[in-house]
């Protein structure tokens, strides 16, 4: 294949080549994505169906588990796929639709939890200004810039990346389409260095998002510890923790799939990269949320009661012998 215009389909990496591991990694994959649709599931509703939660942070929970499930229906299924058959090809077009719909959820993600954060700043440092600027109004404008802008983001990589001649075959070393690795099939010196240039804007706005997220937490935690009451500075960490540890996540894993060193990339080393911060934080983020913030777990525990009956057997209630 010497160009981009005969390529119809592209070699993605395999999870392996023995068979029975080919079944394993299909189930391991079918297990997570399972749970990330059940959690993420269940987050949506909590929100939707609860009163209390149709606050700011609520609003972008909503919005965050949209992109947590855009993320695993854009790279597991085709993995999952291809691992069940014994196969390892993608159509170009699917690549493409692929590449576009991966960026375009982790860009949004990306943007709104640096909006999540200036939620957790205005909440702590300026409660007193939080209903003039957090208003419903503000709220969809910024929900929907960071939508946009993680659109935006999407399509000037994808079709720049997609314009590039590709001339060194069609074998992907990753398990989805990922811009790095398709960068290595072109052969225009050019274009190649035009999403370079592409990618050296992104790492600054990526850079730019993550100062300004470590400067609100410094102020949110210098806040928190002139909070005199312990219970108020608990209810304000478990409120916080809950974002930093997602931001941190997503984060360390996609900067250490970007920045680490080519003298210890590996095919295996790549993969297992890929999979921390493509497939592993939508599934963890809904856990990580509904673990510390009081709220979001009595919503939960609101749905549990209503789809499991509280009556026991002999009609004593479940939840209160549990109490017990």
């Amino acid at each position: 294949m010497s160009n981009s215009s005969s390529l119809t389909q592209f070699l993605l990496l395999a999870f392996a080549d023995r068979r029975e591991l080919q079944l394993l990694h299909f189930w391991l994959f079918l297990a997570i994505s399972l749970a990330a649709l059940l959690a993420n599931g269940l987050i949506l509703s909590a929100v939707a169906c609860d009163h209390h939660l149709h606050t700011p942070m609520g609003f972008f929970l909503l919005n965050l588990s949209l992109t947590d499930l855009g993320c695993i229906c854009t790279t597991v299924p085709k993995a999952m796929h291809n691992s069940l058959w014994g196969t390892t090809t993608i159509s170009y077009a699917g690549c493409a639709a692929q590449l576009f719909f991966f960026v375009f959820f982790i860009s949004a993600e990306y943007f709104l939890l640096t909006t999540m954060c200036y939620d957790r700043y205005v909440a702590i440092c300026k409660p007193l200004h939080y209903g003039t600027l957090l208003g419903s109004r503000a709220c969809a404008h910024m929900a929907a810039a960071a939508w946009a802008a993680g659109f935006l983001h999407a399509l000037l990589h994808t079709a720049n990346t997609f314009s590039l001649p590709l001339c060194q075959g069609n074998a992907l070393g990753q398990f989805f389409c990922e811009i790095p690795h398709i960068l290595k099939l072109s052969c225009s010196h050019s274009g190649y260095l035009r999403e370079i240039g592409l990618i050296g804007v992104s790492v600054c706005l990526v850079f730019g998002c993550f100062i300004f997220i470590v400067f609100s937490y410094v102020q949110i935690f210098r806040a928190v510890l002139r909070i005199p009451s312990q219970q108020g500075r608990h209810k304000a960490f478990s409120t916080c923790l809950p974002h930093l540890a997602v931001v941190s996540l997503f984060v360390s894993t996609g900067a250490f799939s970007d920045l680490k060193p080519p003298s210890i990339s590996s095919p295996s080393l790549d993969l297992v990269v890929a999979v921390l911060y493509s497939v592993v934080p939508p599934a963890l983020n809904p856990l990580i949320y509904s673990l510390r913030n009081q709220e979001l777990k009595d919503a939960l525990r609101k749905i549990q009661e209503l789809l499991c009956p509280s009556e026991g057997l002999g009609g004593r209630p479940v939840r209160a012998g549990l109490e017990k």
